[in-house]
């Protein structure tokens, strides 16, 4: 049996008689794919041939950077290590830091040079340092690609230079973006450098290659590529300060990331993001319906060392809604009853379902904030009684 709480959040209340009204149309952006998504909220707020398989060019770097991020995070690498350029990472064409063969290059400046300057060699010299061999590394690069559900990709180099049987969507390349923001927090910086070169290598064009860097100060990433396959892509992430979302009401940031793809030049897939970002920002606002760690509901729980348990979530709920609609929002929360003991902190007892009028907008599991053993045998005897007699 289930009970259905019905939430109604008072400063959300339902606007009685309101029409119900079409999502936002989103701009005519120039570009063979394209996806835009609330990171605050994990929304999708628009998309156009987001599952096409196509040439991810150096948007493939991405995943390299996860392994090497994880690779850091398990101490297999260190940011001061210093890696061997060899010759296979010399020969590298395309895009390059310009390191020679024989170079004892640190980390931390292949990241940079991967990241910034696009560098096939910094992404050669970093599959054989984390894994030995670019093979090995390749095969890691299509395991974790599986392990995060990215079910239409497959990589065949850490370059994203063409190949046959290389493909990935948008959908599937906002994933991954997602997650090495989630995963590796800590290293978020090094995708919003504008300017990197090593010293020791010729000049050359030190300028990261996301132009929207330069020209929003909202956008702090993430990675661009280009090949004659793919044409020109990009995936920009932007954050901007939105009322109500921070502490106690008080405005906090609010992400977006909109995925290009197939692009008619380097100038075109810049204009489209930022296309994109703005209308995300000026069409959509998202509004905080509870804290971090706050109570959605507070259910009886039956044989119990204690007789209640809070329900909600470790992080914000938040939800996306177009501009003017926060007024017809509405939770309603799903858990089992009757409840009964032990609970343990984390465990999902139930889901809130997040209304727009009549639309569902979302369906967001809601956890025990705390444990509830077992009562001894006395009580979980009473209550064993009282639910029978129910």
């Amino acid at each position: 049996m289930m009970r259905r709480l019905l939430c109604i959040l008072g400063l959300l209340g339902l606007a009685a008689g309101a029409l119900a009204q079409s999502a936002p149309r989103p701009p005519e952006i120039a570009a063979r794919a394209y996806l835009l998504l609330d990171l605050s909220s994990g929304q999708e707020l628009a998309a156009r041939e987001a599952d096409l398989a196509v040439p991810p060019a150096s948007l493939t770097k991405l995943m390299t950077a996860y392994l090497v991020f994880d690779a850091l995070r398990v101490g297999k690498l260190s940011l001061d290590q210093k890696l061997t350029v060899s010759e296979l990472a010399r020969r590298q064409p395309g895009s390059r830091m310009f390191l020679e063969a024989g170079m004892k290059v640190p980390v931390e400046d292949l990241i940079k040079g991967l990241l910034v300057q696009s560098g096939n060699d910094a992404a050669v010299t970093l599959a054989e340092g984390a894994a030995g061999s670019v093979e090995r590394f390749v095969q890691q690069m299509n395991e974790q690609a599986q392990a995060l559900g990215m079910t239409s990709t497959r990589f065949m180099s850490p370059t994203g230079l063409t190949a046959e049987g290389q493909q990935s969507t948008a959908r599937d390349l906002a994933l991954l973006a997602t997650r090495l923001l989630r995963d590796f927090p800590t290293r978020a910086h090094f995708h919003a450098i504008r300017k990197y070169r090593y010293d020791g290598t010729p000049p050359a064009n030190d300028s990261n290659r996301n132009l929207l860097l330069f020209r929003d100060p909202s956008v702090d990433g993430l990675k661009t590529g280009h090949t004659e396959a793919a044409g020109y892509c990009i995936i920009a992430t932007a954050q901007r300060d939105f009322p109500h979302l921070g502490p106690d009401g008080a405005p906090g940031p609010r992400r977006l990331m909109a995925v290009v793809l197939g692009a008619g030049s380097e100038n075109a897939r810049a204009t489209e993001a930022q296309k994109l970002l703005n209308w995300g920002y000026a069409a959509f606002e998202t509004v905080k319906l509870f804290e971090a760690n706050q109570a959605v509901l507070t259910p009886r729980v039956w044989k119990g060392s204690a007789a209640q348990v809070r329900l909600g979530r470790p992080q914000a709920v938040v939800v996306t809604v177009p501009t003017g609609l926060a007024g017809r929002l509405r939770t309603e929360a799903v858990r089992p009853e009757p409840l009964v003991a032990p609970l343990r902190k984390g465990q999902a007892v139930g889901v809130l379902k997040i209304y727009e009028g009549e639309r569902t907008l979302s369906e967001v599991p809601l956890l025990a904030l705390e444990s509830v053993s077992e009562a001894g045998l006395l009580g979980q005897a009473w209550d064993a009684f009282r639910l029978w007699v129910q």
